[in-house]
């Protein structure tokens, strides 16, 4: 249980709703700022006003998924009042105290550092990114068929990457009865595309296996599906570009050959904001539990 354990949350979507239900569940002291518009009553939540004074006693803070904005402005969905997050906030952190995100951009890691506060960006534990692959790739098959005029079953697919996304996107495909194709760049991943049945090639010869296909998923946050590429494939092509933002894909270049061309990040909090909001109220939770544990909880 989180008894004593006051934790603050900044902004957020739909996904922060079920993180403060779990939180509220293990009697956590839960303090909310930037749900003035909800109108759904959260249990065990505090609803409070944006004051320097809210930071003194907290022992975790908890920011969206995309932390802050390079200026520190917070996203908060249910809410049309500015969220900042500023040097003087942070400054009133006790030092145990940790700042949990999925990702962190400069401004956010600068201020931690400045202030010697941990970060923990959930999004690049192995856990979480696996867990949400799962909503990426149904999210992915969506749009796939919601943009294309054939069945996933008998399709020409393609998948580049097949880290924590691009396995679970490969295997869904598969699933479905599509063809598969796997660009790899390392041997064991090669091999392991083999043994599941795929069609695996080395990213570098990407340009020789790319002119039949209907389909193609970008897992790679890399420039990889550029106008070279993107000439050699067939004006039916459909690509779906699942990398963070600005994605993998020359956009320009595949509108003027009138292929189309989706950017798709952040799929888990569109297309199943409850269930990425369990992914991450879980993984929240552990964590948490296991700093008081570490703590005593003497803070």
């Amino acid at each position: 249980m989180l008894t004593g354990t006051h934790i603050l949350l900044l902004g957020g979507d739909a996904r922060a709703l079920e993180i403060i239900r779990k939180l509220a569940e293990l009697d956590a002291a839960v303090t909310i700022v930037g749900f003035d518009g909800l109108h759904t009553p959260l249990d065990g939540a505090v609803h409070a006003e944006l004051t320097e004074e809210l930071f003194e006693q907290v022992d975790a803070l908890i920011l969206p998924v995309v932390g802050t904005d390079d200026n520190g402005e917070i996203t908060a969905v249910f809410s049309d009042r500015e969220l900042k997050l500023t040097v003087t906030h942070v400054s009133r952190l006790p030092k145990h105290c940790k700042i949990y995100t999925g990702m962190a951009k400069p401004y956010l890691r600068q201020l931690c550092n400045e202030h010697g506060l941990e970060l923990v960006e959930l999004l690049e534990r192995d856990d979480v990114a696996i867990y949400n692959s799962i909503p990426t790739a149904e999210g992915a098959i969506m749009m796939a068929i919601q943009n294309t005029d054939i069945t996933i079953h008998g399709s020409n697919s393609m998948v580049l990457g097949i880290g924590r996304t691009g396995f679970t996107m490969a295997r869904s495909l598969q699933g479905l009865g599509a063809k598969v194709q796997v660009g790899v760049r390392r041997i064991e991943h090669f091999a392991r595309a083999e043994e599941m049945g795929l069609n695996p090639f080395y990213i570098k010869d990407l340009q020789l296996h790319v002119g039949n296909i209907d389909l193609l998923f970008n897992t790679i946050p890399t420039m990889i599906v550029t106008a070279q590429i993107i000439a050699k494939m067939p004006s039916r092509a459909v690509v779906i570009d699942l990398a963070s933002k600005p994605g993998g894909t020359d956009f320009r270049f595949a509108e003027k050959r009138g292929i189309k061309a989706l950017l798709a990040p952040g799929l888990p909090g569109i297309v199943a904001p409850k269930t990425a909001g369990r992914i991450l109220a879980d993984c929240l939770s552990r964590l948490i539990l296991d700093d008081v544990r570490l703590r005593g909880d003497g803070k």
